[in-house]
């Protein structure tokens, strides 16, 4: 298979994915999937334009402020309860005391909104740098920098990012890695386990929408990172479950799932 360059990235040539496209056209949505094989040291990518775009991470950022809150003690491990106060949130489900594992699964924003206060900023701009995270810009405020706000990310950095973590090359202790990654774990089968999370950023003129991840097999390691756009005048029910609907044919198709 022939090889294309994109930057100084190795990338798998545009017809190793084309064939991917129909699952977004069938969805109704604009988008693109990207994988990096680590056996192979390749990188995929049904679009090359879309590969090195950047936008909003939103709740795709939960993966590393997970890492951070757990390393600078802004939680003490997975189960520390924090209260909710009481205030109407968006979602019913968020209106609940919540630890650090389900406040993940549920993706309660209030929770890492009251993490990133516990963490502060100059904590966040050194691990951003140490993880070479998008542009590492928390102008846009300590409790909303990655909820559509100054914060920006490409799928090709959430496919950098994710290899880190699984590496644990990334500056964190053994506890951290072990405890973030259990909290990660979406589906563990005899033949793989699947580590993710979703993120969507109601932004305007469209909506974000992200599934991000890797899948670790016996004989190697698959990360993905999948982005919708919605037009926010255009919305449908259909756009966050597409995230791993599409995500997840495509890891089928290529054998991985």
């Amino acid at each position: 298979m022939s090889i294309a360059l994109l930057g100084n990235y190795p990338l798998l040539a545009q017809k190793a994915l084309p064939q991917f496209q129909h699952y977004f056209k069938e969805a109704g949505f604009e988008g693109s999937f990207s994988l990096y094989d680590l056996n192979k040291k390749e990188y995929a990518t049904t679009d090359k334009a879309d590969f090195t775009k950047t936008t909003s991470p939103a709740s795709t950022f939960k993966v590393p402020n997970t890492f951070i809150a757990l390393e600078t003690g802004a939680v003490r491990d997975k189960m520390e309860v924090i209260k909710w106060d009481g205030t109407p949130k968006r979602m019913k489900i968020w209106e609940r005391d919540y630890h650090l594992a389900l406040a993940y699964k549920n993706s309660a924003f209030w929770f890492y909104q009251e993490i990133a206060k516990r963490v502060g900023e100059e904590k966040y701009h050194d691990y951003l740098k140490a993880l070479s995270y998008g542009n590492e810009d928390i102008s846009g405020g300590l409790t909303l920098f990655w909820l559509g706000s100054s914060l920006k990310i490409s799928p090709k950095n959430q496919l950098e990012v994710l290899q880190k973590i699984q590496a644990e090359t990334a500056p964190f202790s053994a506890r951290t890695y072990r405890i973030g990654k259990e909290i990660m774990v979406e589906e563990k089968t005899d033949a793989y386990t699947l580590r993710a999370k979703t993120g969507w950023a109601d932004t305007k003129p469209t909506h974000v929408g992200w599934y991000v991840g890797y899948v670790e097999t016996k004989g190697n390691v698959y990360f993905f990172a999948t982005r919708l756009y919605q037009p926010d005048a255009r919305q449908s029910d259909r756009f966050g479950r597409q995230r791993k609907e599409i995500t997840r044919k495509i890891l089928g198709d290529l054998g991985v799932l």
